[in-house]
């Protein structure tokens, strides 16, 4: 029995004919992630009360003061931020603990409790950059740029801060949970973006926008501060790749068999509903 490869297939001229079939080349395998456990129900609900408690027990304490200012009549303005004056520095701290009455209050606590929640939840690490700098930098910029003779205080400078931070991050990450965050944001207080300007009368539009500022910049800053969450890999991501029922394994050869392979007939039958058929 001769050996092909001492005794290679050659044409008219002399010159050896393409072998076929070719080494198969290997299947390209795309490199899959180390499956990690994604985190139960329970663990996302425990974590979702850890960062629910500290809100809420910020919001108590608002309504505490707002309560203590109602029944004893106690006047907290003196705390609130005065633009250029030097007794109004207290406020940048102070401000927001404090509101001009109940409506006001009411008006701040959605937005507080859902904006703060979301953010310790998804991005807890950010979050003790992002708290104190919004807030010190809201009242900052108040007291730098704000009207004279005005006085600013309420929790709204901080929330728009949340807001813009919240909505920005996500579209920055674009994690499934960040994105979905981002929307939901959006839907709830995308009238936001309208109220860092100039609107009404005794809406304090300084505070939204300096409070916005910080939460934008903050946003590009830290977005990568706190890890992605763990990616579900689903079963068929790990399955390999078969041969096809019909061709076999002939997906992995890079080029079809050169004419000069097939036999002296150029006719190749179709098999089909008619065996005649040829080309």
């Amino acid at each position: 029995m001769s050996n092909d490869s001492e005794n290679p297939r050659r044409d008219a001229w002399g010159r050896p004919l393409p072998t076929w079939p070719p080494a198969p080349r290997q299947a390209e395998r795309k490199p899959q992630p180390s499956p990690v456990p994604e985190p139960s129900i329970r663990a996302e609900h425990g974590r979702l009360q850890r960062a629910f408690l500290p809100v809420i027990l910020f919001t108590v304490l608002l309504w505490w003061l707002q309560f203590l200012a109602s029944v004893f009549g106690w006047n907290f303005w003196a705390l609130g931020i005065r633009p250029g004056e030097v007794a109004g520095l207290i406020g940048i701290l102070a401000a927001p603990l404090i509101h001009g009455g109940w409506g006001h209050l009411v008006a701040n606590t959605p937005p507080v409790i859902i904006l703060g929640t979301l953010l310790l939840y998804s991005y807890p690490r950010a979050a003790r950059w992002v708290v104190p700098l919004v807030w010190t930098g809201s009242g900052i910029g108040v007291w730098l740029f704000g009207e004279p003779g005005s006085v600013h205080a309420g929790a709204s400078g901080l929330a728009h801060g949340l807001m813009f931070f919240l909505f920005i991050v996500g579209v920055l990450r674009r994690d499934r949970r960040a994105m979905a965050i981002s929307m939901a944001v959006f839907f709830l207080y995308g009238g936001m973006v309208l109220t860092i300007f100039p609107r009404e009368a005794d809406v304090s539009w300084e505070a939204h926008l300096f409070g916005a500022i910080p939460g934008a910049l903050l946003a590009f800053l830290l977005f990568r501060l706190d890890a992605a969450p763990p990616r579900k890999v689903y079963a068929w991501e790990q399955q390999e790749e078969e041969d096809d029922p019909v061709i076999g394994d002939l997906w992995k050869y890079r080029e079809p068999p050169p004419p000069e392979w097939l036999e002296d007939t150029d006719e190749v039958l179709l098999h089909g509903d008619d065996d005649e058929e040829r080309w």
